[in-house]
């Protein structure tokens, strides 16, 4: 598959984009929090790398968070510094904002050829199979998720990469502590998904202890962003919910009302994300982190909907799957580590996610 750079006016306006961020502190919607230069626990530890020396791999860039990403990485290391990579082809506009390339993550040879040819220096792997799928094709979610992460490490120890590949609380069972859930615990995951992740944990933890692999993993929670072509995980009620009562004024959700889960704002998510795979080594004291913001039930949820749309209405319909995946996950987890460690904090909570989302949403479903 051939590679696709960005055409002249769209470099143009990465680069000035670039420049504002960098030298006015200012930075596009997406960027929201973020500045030019890492901080870390208080200003304890510096990201001294310079920006313009690191080339970053993305795999799964047309997922959920690889979507919402792979436009900030580009604004801050530069369009061609950032290649994209998918097994699914991109939308035709994404063909002028900068390198993309076909992949299939469980083709270790084709992985090798890009970190080789596009001289690569940092993995972000996204590419996964989440939890409802999984459960509907657990050898598929198996190959690609525990396959592909191997091949990932892999090549990061042959080329010495930093490798970030994000975990979940899926990797949590129903033998964990369901409130506050700590870092190290019980965890004994019951999903295709979480064994695969728990597995890529484990892996990637291997992998630095035995041939110093820089490998990184957050355990993501819930993640809401105004992408309504999300699918295939439990937590997606918290999407698909906005969406329909802008549409509708009405949903109907496959969870208890009374089902609390930890969740996050794509804006929050992409500030941890950008942090951990900036931070130092020094700063970390794990491998593995979780990471929080708020937690809420689908009734909380609603009440805030019915706050800024009176005549929401919100159903339920308990019987789905997914209600017995979410059982065994957490109703909050600690972070602290990655707050101590690395300077992690949110800045949205379920009031201010729901005002952004329904605006966000009918700008949207109005063609804005």
């Amino acid at each position: 598959c051939g590679k696709v750079y960005t055409c002249g006016r769209a470099r143009l306006y990465i680069m000035l984009r670039t420049v504002a961020s960098a030298c006015l502190g200012i930075s596009a919607r997406s960027v929201v929090g973020l500045s030019g230069h890492f901080v870390a626990a208080r200003g304890k530890c510096t990201n001294a790398r310079s920006v313009g020396q690191t080339r970053i791999l993305v795999t799964g860039c047309l997922g959920q968070i690889g979507q919402a990403l792979v436009p900030l990485l580009r604004t801050k290391y530069g369009a061609e510094h950032v290649i994209a990579t998918d097994i699914h082809m991109p939308p035709s506009s994404a063909y002028n904002d900068g390198p993309f390339f076909h992949l299939d993550v469980t083709d270790a040879k084709r992985i090798q050829q890009l970190v080789v040819e596009e001289r690569i220096d940092w993995i972000v792997h996204n590419a996964t199979i989440l939890s409802s799928m999984g459960e509907e094709i657990p050898n598929v979610a198996h190959n690609v998720n525990v396959g592909g992460a191997k091949n990932v490490l892999e090549v990061a120890k042959d080329y010495k990469l930093r490798v970030l590949s994000p975990s979940s609380i899926a990797v949590f069972g129903p033998d964990t502590p369901k409130d506050n859930t700590p870092d190290v615990t019980i965890a004994n995951p019951n999903t295709m998904y979480g064994i695969t992740k728990s597995h890529i944990e484990l892996l990637g933890t291997y992998y630095y202890t035995k041939f110093g692999v820089d490998f990184r993993s957050l355990r993501y929670p819930g993640i809401i962003s105004t992408d309504d072509l999300v699918g295939g995980g439990t937590t997606d009620y918290a999407v698909e919910i906005f969406v329909a009562a802008v549409k509708e004024g009405k949903y109907k959700c496959w969870l208890s009302e009374d089902t609390t889960l930890p969740m996050m704002y794509m804006a929050d998510c992409l500030r941890a994300t950008l942090l951990f795979l900036e931070a130092p080594n020094k700063c970390l004291t794990q491998r593995v982190y979780n990471v929080g913001a708020i937690s809420f039930s689908p009734k909380e949820l609603a009440l805030e909907v019915k706050k800024e749309m009176p005549h929401f209405i919100m159903e339920y319909d308990a019987g789905d799957k997914r209600q017995q995946i979410a059982r065994g996950w957490p109703r909050s987890v600690d972070d602290s580590r990655a707050r101590r460690d690395w300077g992690w904090y949110h800045e949205y909570d379920i009031e201010k996610l729901t005002k952004e989302m329904i605006t966000e949403m009918r700008k949207k479903c109005a063609g804005k």
